[in-house]
Parts: structure tokens; C-alpha cells; sequence
């Protein structure tokens, strides 16, 4: 049976409960493959640092670390051991070790009863998160995020893998054949991103093309943060058996969330972040969330970090009264 319809109400017109109650599984990916500027690797222990346990349990979840999935350090080994023909995709065998190992992490803590709550990291690290939540269920993604990530190795212009990993999840271009790169029956027509605002011309094709539905910044200027989200909700829960979201913490605009590695100014401000989390804890369906591109190297009094749990504790149900 599916756990998501798409309708925010239930029968009686009372809106559905948030996760409150639930076991969230904390796992760490801390991979700095996917950016020129360093630093992300150090996402997963400043988000901890900043009380994301804390922020979680004022949510009403019970907290489990589960620690880090291993990941080579970048500095050790080649970026270009492996190419894609056309096309590039750096530090692609390091990327394949992570998301792989975090794929069964998250398989597992979804057999468990707990929901998966994973910390990058580069975006490269959604590879996993959304493969392993969609092993045995429908699954819809909401991606918030200032960039499309649908570049593909012959379409990128740096072939750093943060850049892709939406078009590896939905095997789009060469990413078609890569079984471990592919979220298993993940459908375009699911996913929706949520404040687009730096795309570059080939992904806008693609992301044309894809099915996928894509709302900018404007989309949220004119219309409001809440109804861009619950149409992006409606889009990731028709059909599906639950909702993993991506947040990328440069989604946000740089004065709200200084420590990421590419800051692009126009972001949503901190409160319409906590909105848009409160309506995905409204909808009652979050299956897996992944707050990734924290890096602690450029941030401000670990704010950004900070900011991170507390979007998680509204995506899980956090509440003023």
C-alpha cells in the first residue's frame, strides 16, 4: 500500500502528523570530490558540532548516530582515473565507493523502522541517499537547491560530480548503463526542484526535456514559498510510497547560510527555508532527508552548519506551539 496520495489533509480535513516520535539514523558521508573549493568533507562533523542531536530530539525523534560511511580522502588519490567517453566526471571511482556503501546504510535504516537523515558532503552524496531509499518502494524527490545538479559527464563544464547527481539518479545520458549510480524505478515525473537560480544552458535543456518540474526563485517571488512547496510535494508524492528530500544548504541565500562552497546570492531567506521544511513535516510522508554542502572552512561562527539541524527539526515536525 502507498504511504503518499499527494493530498497535505486527511479524510476528516485535519492536517496529517508530522514525524514526531520517529527514529532518525544520522549517517555521515563526508566526501569532498565534487567542488573546487575544499572543505565540505568537514560538513557531517560541523553539522553534529552545531547540536543537530539536540535539534532533532526538540522535534520528538529518537536520535541513533550511525558515524561515518568510509571515504577515501580526495588529496590521496587521482581525480581522473576514470572518464566517461564523451565526456568526464573526476574522482567518479571514490564517488561509486561512498554512494555505494551509503546506499545499503540507508537500505538498512529504512528496514528498521528509522528514517535516514544524511550529512555531506558534496551533493555528489545524494548518488546514495536516493538509490538506497528507492530500493523496494516508490519513491519522489524534492530537491532544494539553487543549482539543477542534472549536468552530465560529456555536458559539464568542470566534471565535478556535485554537479550531477539528479541526472545519475534518473540515468540521463551516460549515466543510463550505471547501475550503481541509478535510484531504481525513480520516475522524472516525481521529482521536483524547488529554487533554481543558477543553471547552466545545457542542464536547462535537460531539465526541459526530462519531465522533471522545476521552480526557480522567481516561481517563489511571485507565488509564495508554501504554494511552490506543496505543488513540488504534490509532484513528489503522487504515486509514491514516500518522499526523500535533498536539501543543499546553498538553496539558501549566502547572508543566511555562508559556509558553502558555491554561494549564489537571491537564495530563500531563513524563514521561508523553515517554511518550506514545515510543509514537508506537514505532508507527513519524508522518507529519507540528505543536508549536504556545509563547509565549515567558509562559514560564519559555524551559522550555516547551525542552520542545517535546525531546517531538520522542522522537516521533522518542530513546531512554535
Amino acid at each position: 500500500m502507498r504511504a503518499c496520495d499527494g493530498d497535505s489533509d486527511t479524510a476528516d480535513g485535519a492536517h496529517a502528523t508530522a514525524e514526531t516520535g520517529r527514529t532518525v539514523r544520522v549517517i555521515g558521508a563526508p566526501t569532498d570530490y565534487g567542488t573546487n573549493r575544499r572543505g565540505v568533507d568537514m560538513g557531517p562533523s560541523a553539522i553534529r558540532y552545531a547540536g543537530l542531536a539536540a535539534q532533532l530530539e526538540r522535534a520528538g525523534a529518537a536520535v541513533v548516530d550511525d558515524g561515518d560511511v568510509p571515504a577515501p580522502r580526495a588529496e590521496e588519490r587521482d581525480p581522473d582515473t576514470e572518464t566517461f567517453s564523451p565526456g568526464r566526471a573526476k574522482f567518479l571511482r571514490e564517488t561509486r565507493e561512498v554512494t555505494t556503501r551509503l546506499a545499503d546504510r540507508v537500505e538498512t535504516a529504512l528496514a528498521a523502522g528509522a528514517l535516514p537523515v544524511v550529512l555531506g558532503g558534496d551533493h555528489s552524496v545524494a548518488i546514495g541517499s536516493v538509490a538506497g531509499s528507492a530500493r523496494d518502494a516508490d519513491v519522489g524527490v524534492v530537491w532544494f537547491d539553487a543549482h539543477a545538479d542534472c549536468n552530465t559527464p560529456e555536458t559539464s563544464p568542470s566534471g565535478n560530480v556535485h554537479g550531477m547527481p539528479l541526472a545519475a539518479a534518473l540515468g540521463v545520458g551516460e549515466f543510463a548503463d550505471v547501475e550503481w549510480a541509478n535510484a531504481a524505478d525513480l520516475a522524472a515525473d516525481t521529482v521536483a526542484i524547488v529554487g533554481l537560480r543558477d543553471v547552466d544552458p545545457a542542464e536547462r535543456r535537460a531539465v526541459r526535456e526530462s519531465g522533471v518540474t522545476a521552480f526557480t526563485m522567481s516561481d517563489i517571488d511571485a507565488r509564495g514559498i508554501t504554494s511552490v512547496v506543496d505543488d513540488a510535494l504534490d509532484v513528489a508524492t503522487t504515486g509514491t510510497d514516500g518522499v526523500h528530500v535533498s536539501l543543499d544548504l546553498d538553496w539558501l541565500d549566502p547572508r543566511e547560510a555562508p559556509g558553502v562552497g558555491t554561494p549564489v546570492r537571491g537564495g530563500v531567506t531563513y524563514r521561508e527555508a523553515h517554511s518550506a521544511l514545515e510543509r514537508v513535516a506537514r505532508r507527513g510522508c519524508l522518507r529519507s532527508l540528505d543536508l549536504v554542502e556545509v563547509n565549515p572552512i567558509l562559514d560564519e561562527r559555524n551559522e550555516t552548519a547551525s542552520l542545517a539541524g535546525e531546517l531538520a527539526s522542522s522537516a521533522l515536525g518542530r513546531r512554535i506551539l
